[in-house]
């Protein structure tokens, strides 16, 4: 048996041994890292700093795109079904939408925490510590669970320090330089064209087990989709905002933290209630995530810094 397996085993009769006390605390920790966190980085841009906000986004959005391309290349499966004695914890066979290398959780926690951290080592180094910490713990509730390998979890940090590391040096190089920015977005728009046919175009492994798929690939391909269309959104979005919106933060507005929270709430609603229900049941899965994800984006760099920006002129 593989020493990774043999890994997870052990965490099993450690879960099982205490009741699973503490599932629930880890399962938290996972789901705050892909369902909460993610919305940080637009409440920076709208009322505390705009540059960190676009170096969060950035790195985000590119790193959802380069993590599904892994995913999808190496199209490895997850721990329970390489081995039937792995029994993770809660829905996971069920709530999981992606190949198991590398982990897209310890990828995102360490993107925004490991984000976070750069940002406030040199102001609040108590904020540092506690993302520190929290990268830690998140990538650790990936093994705890069960749904990763200690592997998964290593190389999702290790991607998404070396993409905080490239981000923070690009903005730091041709912060400011317009052409170079239009340029790097055509760029990038041009690499989501292309991700898209690789993803679409590939060959996937589909092994059978009486007579069932083991693993879909259409239905692994969503996440992929589902970051392609943030980064779309990002590149156009960025694009108008940074050339006929030109948002600036009103740090004496009253009214600007509320606003922020009002549109971090919006872009929940819409991604976990109002895009399921209209965008992706209209267009399926792959493209009905893209556009929704898209226009969410848009939303977030055009729409609402407009909002933030009227309502904050009105209060003078």
């Amino acid at each position: 048996m593989e020493l990774d397996i043999q890994y997870l085993l052990f965490l099993q009769e450690l879960r099982n041994a205490t009741g699973g006390i503490f599932d629930e605390f880890f399962n938290a920790l996972s789901k705050f890292a892909v369902d909460i966190l993610p919305f940080l980085p637009f409440i920076i841009f709208w009322c505390a700093d705009k540059k960190w906000g676009y170096r969060f986004i950035t790195t985000m959005g590119i790193g959802e795109v380069v993590n599904g391309l892994i995913k999808l290349t190496v199209c490895a499966y997850r721990p329970w079904i390489r081995s039937d004695l792995i029994e993770p914890a809660g829905d996971s066979k069920t709530a999981a939408t992606g190949y198991s290398f590398p982990s897209g959780h310890t990828v995102k926690a360490t993107e925004l925490y490991g984000t976070s951290l750069v940002w406030q080592k040199d102001k609040r180094r108590w904020i540092s510590i506690i993302c520190a910490v929290l990268i830690v713990l998140t990538a650790f509730s990936r093994n705890f669970l069960g749904v990763h390998t200690p592997q998964d979890v290593v190389c999702g940090f290790l991607e998404a320090t070396v993409l905080i590391a490239l981000v923070g040096f690009g903005q730091k190089k041709i912060d400011g330089n317009e052409k170079t920015l239009d340029i790097l977005t055509i760029v990038g728009l041009i690499f989501v064209v292309l991700a898209l046919l690789y993803i679409t175009l590939k060959s996937y492994p589909m092994d059978y087990v009486d007579g069932e798929l083991l693993v879909d690939p259409k239905k692994m391909m969503n996440d992929s989709f589902k970051a392609c269309g943030e980064l779309t959104g990002l590149l156009v979005g960025s694009y108008i905002e940074r050339h006929y919106i030109h948002y600036e933060i009103r740090f004496e507005s009253r009214a600007l933290p509320i606003l922020s929270c009002i549109g971090a709430f919006l872009m929940f609603a819409w991604k976990e209630l109002f895009a399921p229900a209209t965008i992706v049941a209209a267009f399926g899965g792959h493209w009905g995530h893209f556009i929704a994800r898209f226009l969410m984006y848009m939303f977030a760099l055009t729409l609402w810094p407009i909002v933030i920006t009227k309502a904050s002129t009105s209060q003078k």
